[in-house]
């Protein structure tokens, strides 16, 4: 079967899913889960149009690494296929298990624990 795929993403357009490994991953219940996950937490509330989900930046994030990637290698940096495959999947996964109000909740349950470390 052709699992090669072309999501329209809100922001990006359309983005390929670039292998198979990687549309297994999104097919995934896990990461299915974060399309009920909201990005911007409550800024809808405000802004009614900035409705934006956990799913959404995580391809959107996905789509930037393969960018990334592909003008780093235009430079001349040696980028195995393999190296490229591990770097959107490391990137596509970064927020897998995050659940609601995410880092704003990590903050007040674990005060000592900062997000960049």
């Amino acid at each position: 079967m052709n699992k090669k795929k072309i999501i329209n993403d809100p922001i990006y357009g359309f983005v390929s899913i670039p292998s198979e490994l990687v549309f297994d991953l999104i097919e995934h219940p896990y990461f299915q889960r974060l399309r009920h996950i909201k990005q911007l937490g409550l800024t809808e509330l405000i802004y009614p149009g900035a409705i934006h989900t956990r799913f959404n930046h995580a391809l959107g994030a996905m789509h930037l690494m393969g960018r990334v990637l592909d003008n780093l290698r235009l430079k001349g940096v040696d980028i195995t296929p393999a190296e490229y495959e591990a770097s959107q999947i490391a990137t596509l996964l970064h927020d897998i298990g995050h659940g609601p109000f995410s880092h704003a909740l990590e903050e007040t349950l674990l005060p000592q624990v900062k997000h960049e470390s």
